[in-house]
């Protein structure tokens, strides 16, 4: 595995199956991982179709994780009945500090990064326009440009912590 793309699903707190199709890791309000469909290793060979598709443009090799929410956003003003919380961004970044660790990979904007990112590198992909993830209710004082670092801190953070 590559990288790791960090989403949010614009559905409720709880993943659907259409989410579990899409992601590989899903992670709830509460902070509760829930498993996709596919491995992150249906993902080294994305022509049979059998892979979790979460990224226009960068699904080969990548690991999709999502926090469930977001359903409603319009912008930092108006954002919805189901706001990211801070224990589910915590849990995730935990998480990707725990798949950087063990799929050797760098935490860095390459390789760790949203997939508001993603479309920013590739805009002519289906992930151009994508805003996820460009506000963190619990940070509102990041512009949608510093969340990306401010994400692979703290994925940095918990890896510095695994300690093993």
């Amino acid at each position: 595995m590559k990288r790791i793309i960090l989403h949010w699903s614009a559905g409720t707190y709880k993943p659907n199956a259409h989410e579990k199709a899409c992601y590989h890791y899903l992670i709830d309000d509460k902070g509760k991982c829930h498993t996709g469909k596919y491995a992150p290793e249906d993902n080294l060979d994305c022509r049979d179709g059998l892979y979790a598709a979460h990224t226009g443009g960068q699904n080969t090799g990548s690991i999709g994780v999502c926090m469930c929410g977001m359903h409603g956003y319009r912008s930092p003003i108006e954002v919805g009945d189901f706001p990211l919380t801070k224990i589910q961004a915590e849990s995730t970044f935990k998480i990707c500090a725990l798949l950087c660790r063990k799929y050797e990979i760098p935490i860095d904007k390459d390789h760790v990064k949203t997939h508001r990112e993603v479309g920013l590198e590739l805009p002519r992909s289906s992930s151009a326009g994508k805003i996820d993830i460009t506000y963190l209710p619990f940070e509102p004082n990041l512009y949608p440009d510093e969340i990306g670092e401010y994400i692979r801190n703290k994925v940095r953070w918990y890896y510095k912590r695994l300690g093993y």
